[in-house]
């Protein structure tokens, strides 16, 4: 074959390799690949990202998910205030994924961001455009899916304050829209007005729901999104160390009937790196179809760590 065919044969190859299989869950007998029921999950597909940059921008960190099924768009944020655009097609699978765009979040009129910022949730609202939520500053605003922030919403006083956090890199990480009771935000940590273990999910308009989290030392919410039924699916991530055992769980959390003063939650499934399970620092969740979800690894920008996407239904 003449050589500038098979360079271009090469290269059109490269760039379909930019999305492997992969499988984290624990070795067992008979086990199919592609339908693996675990507690209340069926995981569907895997797959690992392996991609250098979109539109000159490096791709890294991806914190959190948000899928537009009509126009087949995957919006994953970043760590630096980096918006990354994909083309994307489900059905029992993860049939197509493709990179087509990557913006770096502004304030309105294109105006930079005078300090760097530290983007961490991501949903859609009612239009279409992006919410999404920050750490280090904590806030929460609705941006165009170019990265233009359109609107900046304020949050009750609880969450206002950096003070009332237990430090710059534990605010808020996770954001979702409810039909009931609009934006929906939790810090990753409890607030320092409350124990480790007694974690509060917050609406916008101020009302507040308290509930467990999980009894693994430093377990905190990554990803929050809201279910078919109106409850929500809350993704927690246990970890303290790379020498330590990370357990990732999903959970229901129910929005009605409090226990003196606390809202029940159900664990769907525990995902514990001790147990043969092979996650990573899962940190974004969003909703494909009905009981159906993705979820995000964030890489941390380190060699040793990957950007995972784990499709699975919700099988209650």
């Amino acid at each position: 074959m003449p050589a500038q065919p098979l360079l271009l044969l090469l290269f059109s190859a490269l760039l379909h390799a930019e999305v492997y299989p992969v499988d984290i869950t624990p070795e067992q007998p008979h086990k199919t690949y592609r339908d693996q029921t675990f507690g209340s999950v069926r995981i569907l597909d895997q797959k690992e990202i392996i991609l250098e940059s979109i539109d000159g921008i490096r791709f890294a960190e991806a914190s959190d998910l948000a899928y537009d099924s009509k126009k087949q768009r995957l919006y994953m944020v970043g760590d630096k205030g980096i918006l990354y655009i994909f083309k994307a097609l489900f059905s029992d699978k993860i049939e197509t994924l493709s990179p087509l765009h990557a913006y770096r979040l502004t304030k309105e009129k294109g105006r930079h961001f005078r300090k760097k910022v530290d983007s961490e949730g991501l949903t859609l609202d009612e239009q279409g455009n992006l919410l999404i939520s920050f750490e280090r500053k904590p806030k929460i605003g609705t941006f165009a899916t170019q990265g233009e922030r359109i609107t900046r919403h304020k949050l009750p006083h609880p969450l206002s304050n950096r003070k009332h956090y237990r430090g710059t890199n534990k605010m808020l990480e996770s954001v979702a829209l409810h039909p009931q009771y609009g934006i929906l935000t939790a810090s990753e940590f409890p607030l320092k007005r409350h124990k480790l273990h007694y974690q509060t999910l917050y609406a916008l308009s101020g009302k507040q729901w308290h509930f467990l989290a999980e009894p693994e030392r430093k377990s905190a919410v990554t990803a929050i999104e809201v279910m078919d039924d109106g409850n929500l699916l809350v993704l927690e991530r246990a970890y303290t160390k790379l020498t330590e055992p990370r357990t990732i769980t999903l959970k229901k959390l129910y929005l009605d009937h409090p226990n003196q003063g606390l809202y029940p939650s159900k664990v769907l499934l525990k995902m514990p790196s001790d147990k043969g399970w092979h996650n990573d620092n899962f940190e974004g969740l969003t909703k494909i179809a009905p009981h159906r979800y993705l979820m995000v690894s964030d890489d941390n920008n380190n060699f040793f760590q990957r950007t995972l996407l784990i499709y699975f239904e919700v099988v209650e």
